[in-house]
């Protein structure tokens, strides 16, 4: 049945619910070039101004996963479990989990996606490795899953096709912020992956996309109801977003950190949400008996996160890149850090050269910040506070000014937020 394009605007703009048949067509018709890029401009904000209905989403995600193939992991013959984090700040956790996890004989396929502004991608932080490489096969991908336990690559372009046109064009139109539209691309991929089970880190606070809580948790709930809808089983941990994640914010030295944690080390909030998100997969997986805590204290973890590193073309033991200029962080003053804002860290770690303003640029390897102090830690003044890392010098003066501002120093210490927020199953 054929539709025309502006008939479907008009009724999303007016607040009708778009039938089955006419999500069918315009995400169809999108993909194959048939809708004009401003067509679904203009759908994406009528989408963003009056919401979905639960109904639509469904179709909308259905029609999305339709639009290219769907990956087949038996061949992994182990439980598949796969994790997403709605990014953040220093959010290196995939790194730490999906060996971790692997450790105990399930899969973890974790396609993965490279950073943009001020949050990291997990693909850049794995390519500070030397010879890593992120582009494989389906063939390779499958192997490595059922040889090592654990993949972390970019997906191929035959995956959902659709929604890599319309998240290009959400950037660029003011929709990213669209719920509808989020937990479909989300959900859209991850389906079409073929996991058998999904457990998702929905990111609340400064650093996030979602700044508030209720956000966050009609967020979680739609992907959830998503997950089910589709035969996975799917779980959702809300996260706090308002600090970064660790001390370290970049790629290689969010690897380095990645690593203290394999080997029992590593910030204590990094460990706990390794540790969270890993009982989690790990149950949805029917793992529920074993203890995530020990395979880190013990080194198994170590020990699958040296296969997966060495099955994708990466030397575990080569040295990571170091910066060439390096700028310090002291305080003004005695007292409590009462705050170090996500956001504004992310832009001092995006401004020094980690990250990318479009997808196409490049990103450093080196860059990014080292913080030395976390909320509600006493300083005196001079001592440091956290460390710029650059390769052009030019970069150093912005990315000053953003990190200073990100940091407040006050008398009392801020009441303590607890790092797992909420839990939507």
């Amino acid at each position: 049945m054929g539709f025309a394009a502006v008939d479907v605007i008009r009724a999303k703009r007016d607040g009708r619910v778009l039938s089955d048949a006419a999500i069918d067509w315009v995400i169809g018709a999108y993909t194959a070039g048939e809708v004009a890029e401003e067509q679904m401009s203009a759908l994406a904000m009528a989408i963003l101004l009056n919401g979905m209905t639960g109904a639509e989403i469904a179709r909308w995600t259905a029609a999305m996963i339709a639009s290219g193939e769907r990956l087949d992991l038996s061949g992994a013959r182990r439980p598949t479990v796969d994790k997403h984090s709605t990014g953040g700040v220093g959010d290196k956790i995939t790194l730490p989990l999906a060996p971790l996890v692997a450790s105990f004989g399930v899969a973890v396929p974790q396609l993965s996606g490279r950073g943009l502004g001020h949050t990291g991608g997990t693909l850049d932080k794995l390519e500070a490795i030397p010879g890593f490489r992120v582009r494989l096969s389906t063939a390779e991908f499958v192997g490595q899953l059922r040889e090592v336990g654990a993949s972390v690559c970019a997906a191929s372009d035959a995956l959902a096709p659709a929604d890599r046109k319309l998240y290009a064009l959400r950037d660029v139109t003011g929709t990213v912020e669209s719920i509808p539209l989020i937990a479909s691309s989300i959900m859209s991929k991850k389906i079409a992956e073929g996991t058998d089970a999904l457990v998702l880190d929905v990111k609340v606070g400064s650093g996030a996309f979602m700044k508030d809580l209720d956000s966050a948790r009609e967020l979680a709930r739609t992907m959830v109801e998503l997950g089910g809808a589709h035969g996975v089983r799917t779980v959702a941990l809300l996260t706090d977003m308002a600090t970064p994640l660790g001390l370290a914010v970049g790629n290689g030295i969010e690897v380095a950190e990645s690593v203290q944690v394999l080997a029992g080390g590593g910030p204590a909030d990094v460990v706990e949400l390794t540790l969270a998100l890993a009982r989690e997969m790990l149950a949805a997986a029917g793992r529920p008996d074993v203890d995530p805590e020990a395979a880190l204290a013990n080194g198994t973890a170590m020990d699958s996160w040296r296969a997966m590193v060495r099955a994708q073309g990466g030397d575990p033991d080569a040295p990571l890149p170091a910066a060439a200029e390096t700028e310090l962080v002291r305080a003004e003053r005695a007292g409590v850090v009462s705050t170090m804002d996500a956001y504004g860290v992310g832009i001092a770690a995006w401004r020094a050269g980690a990250g990318r303003a479009r997808k196409e640029d490049p990103v450093s390897a080196a860059a990014g910040v080292l913080l030395h102090r976390k909320p509600g830690e006493w300083v005196e003044r001079g001592d440091v506070l956290a460390e710029l890392r650059a390769d052009d010098p030019a970069r150093i003066a912005p990315a000053l000014d953003e990190l200073r501002g990100a940091i407040t120093i006050a008398d009392e210490a801020p009441p303590r937020r607890p790092l797992v927020l909420d839990r939507v199953s």
